[in-house]
């Protein structure tokens, strides 16, 4: 595991305004963390270059584009050698439905998260591009009812560091 940039609270606060709105100016973004604009503006090109900013996107509604139906998919594989798994994975690098996808350890190898236009699409979906993929032992799925809750990005707080001497 890469270990977390050390960010200080200018840094944190420039990502917290960055992630709940990527359109922020550059001069909206320095005057809401105390910086002038050449300063922030370093700021914000430091974290892109040492990767803690991976890019910017607009958060679309699936359901306004046509894709209401939500699905999460447990995936088992009859071998997880190397070469199995990336073979998998290049295969699901190739559906666009197919929105998330995450190794895991225990009996499941792969949970992914895919959207569909409706029932029969997703069930073609699931009989032709998923459970028919070479090395598939096992499909589970499970279609979302409702979603509570939906954060993007992660919590920009202050990681908790310990000297050890309280374990």
């Amino acid at each position: 595991m890469s270990r977390p940039h050390l960010l200080d609270q200018i840094d944190r606060d420039i990502l917290g305004h960055l992630q709940a709105d990527g359109r922020i100016t550059n001069v909206d973004l320095a005057a809401r963390v105390g910086l002038t604009a050449p300063p922030c503006l370093r700021r914000v090109r430091a974290l892109e270059e040492t990767g803690v900013i991976k890019g910017y996107h607009a958060d679309l509604s699936p359901q306004a584009l046509g894709w209401p139906i939500i699905v999460f998919a447990m995936v088992s594989l009859k071998s997880q050698a190397e070469s199995d798994l990336q073979a998998f994975e290049a295969h699901i690098l190739s559906l666009p439905q197919v929105r998330e996808c995450h190794m895991l350890n225990g009996e499941i190898d792969f949970i992914l998260k895919l959207v569909a236009r409706d029932l029969p699409s997703f069930q073609a979906f699931l009989t032709e591009q998923l459970t028919s993929a070479p090395n598939v032992a096992s499909v589970k799925t499970s279609l979302t009812i409702r979603t509570s809750k939906s954060e993007i990005g992660v919590p920009v707080i202050a990681p908790v560091i310990t000297d050890g001497s309280d374990a």
